[in-house]
């Protein structure tokens, strides 16, 4: 009845169009067909929106020991492209075969996010000359833990995963893109990972107790070590090394800034050589953080090669000093240690000597000479002084 009624109202506005004198010589039955012939024919109705949120197309996968954590966009529209107004739980699916057909029983439920797609369906636009709202991703995630006994040391050992966002009614409209995980297992991280600041860096030590063994010739395992300065959330990976054997290991990170404080951790990477895929690395735990202040006060190293030699017939007097440089990143100069048979060495330098030379102009004819050279950083810290060079004014 609601149908025929919107048929009389939409036929009232086109019986307007005719000239009222065709009308009143038409009579009335034929004014009737005239109207349902002439005006738009109304279609069925539409059947309602089942509300169903379109499924997601960009899962995605982070393994991390034996953690699979899933992350994916929250549909803001329904299959019907609807806007979500509404959500019920997101079901985690995973399974053994290459291709889920199913779900079958979930191995989780991620809550509902209905409030927060709402909300950023509903954000006003950035632009003046828009009026429609703005529409902000909104991520979902869930975080899987692997069974013991599906982790192996089989490189072509693999899981699936996908998900499948429901309604309140608890429907859904099918799996979103599926994603593969390897199932490799990982090492434990090492428990007396510890820290100290020596003149070349910092140095990192811990033991290799993980007995790391494969039947597989493809699969290897390393250690990765990992930095961040204090207060940052960036982090810096130093340097990898082969957890081969058992005993205590070593990494000195030597790209450092003194006076600085940095926290360190490292963790065990499974390494899969792949026949078309390349390389698979999968991410083991992290072992315990340790901070070190790195501060310098550490020497540069003793120069060495100190030759000296007397020149001045028919001129001024004076002994010439070189040596080979120190290579110190930090080196700030040279101080000049002299003295005289039976005295003790003074330093005959004002200021810092910036180059490995330096030229004594302060002798007197019929004395002999002693010299050492010690090297200087930018903090002030002083080397032991190099072997003593000597030379004769006649």
């Amino acid at each position: 009845m609601l149908v025929w009624a919107r048929a009389l109202v939409v036929c009232f506005f086109c019986m307007r169009r005719f000239p009222p004198r065709l009308l009143s010589a038409l009579g009335a039955l034929p004014i009737i067909a005239i109207m349902f012939t002439a005006c738009a024919t109304v279609g069925p109705p539409l059947p309602p929106s089942l509300e169903l949120p379109k499924p997601p197309t960009d899962l995605q996968a982070t393994r991390k020991g034996d953690r699979v954590i899933l992350s994916w966009t929250v549909p803001g529209v329904t299959t019907d492209r609807k806007t979500i107004r509404s959500l019920g739980p997101t079901r985690i699916c995973r399974g053994l075969d290459p291709k889920l057909t199913q779900c079958g029983v979930p191995v989780g439920e991620a809550p509902a996010q209905a409030d927060l797609v709402a909300q950023t369906n509903s954000i006003p636009p950035k632009s003046s000359t828009s009026s429609k709202p703005s529409k902000l991703k909104v991520l979902g995630s869930y975080t899987d833990s692997l069974p013991a006994q599906l982790e192996s040391d089989n490189p072509s050992g693999f899981i699936t995963y996908g998900v499948e966002v429901l309604n309140t009614d608890g429907r859904g409209a099918g799996l979103s893109n599926q994603v593969r995980v390897s199932l490799a297992g990982t090492l434990p991280p090492p428990l007396d990972f510890a820290a100290r600041v020596t003149g070349g860096g910092v140095e990192l030590r811990w033991t290799n107790d993980a007995k790391p063994e494969s039947s597989e010739a493809a699969i290897r395992y390393v250690y990765r070590i990992y930095r961040r300065l204090e207060g940052s959330q960036r982090e810096t990976a130093v340097g990898e090394i082969p957890a081969a054997g058992t005993g205590e290991l070593e990494f000195t990170d030597s790209n450092i800034e003194w006076e600085k404080t940095y926290e360190y951790r490292v963790e065990t990477v499974t390494v899969i050589a792949q026949d078309k895929q390349g390389v698979l690395r999968i991410e083991g735990d992290d072992s315990p953080e340790v901070k070190v202040f790195a501060d310098d006060v550490f020497p540069p190293a003793v120069p060495s090669g100190v030759q000296a030699v007397f020149s001045g017939p028919g001129q001024k007097l004076f002994i010439d000093l070189v040596w080979a440089p120190v290579a110190d990143i930090d080196l700030d100069g040279y101080n000049i240690y002299r003295r005289e048979e039976g005295t003790a060495a003074v330093k005959v330098n004002l200021g810092l000597v910036k180059t490995p030379a330096y030229r004594d102009e302060n002798v007197v004819a019929g004395k002999r000479y002693f010299y050492s050279v010690s090297a200087v950083d930018v903090r002030g810290n002083e080397s032991a002084r190099s072997e003593e060079a000597g030379e004769s004014v006649p």
